[in-house]
């Protein structure tokens, strides 16, 4: 996950919301955001 860019991370995370994806992949982007401190609020899908 350290590959991800902070913005793209959010963006990765969103994207899975939107399209429903395994809540268990979803819970691991989210723990990843937590991880690293991040405010999605930042970010907007798609920037």
């Amino acid at each position: 996950m350290e590959i991800l860019s902070d913005e793209m991370l959010v963006d990765s995370y969103n994207l899975a919301i939107q399209l429903d994806l395994d809540p268990e992949f979803i819970g691991m982007l989210f723990e990843e955001i937590t991880k690293r401190d991040i405010e999605p609020k930042k970010y907007r899908l798609g920037a």
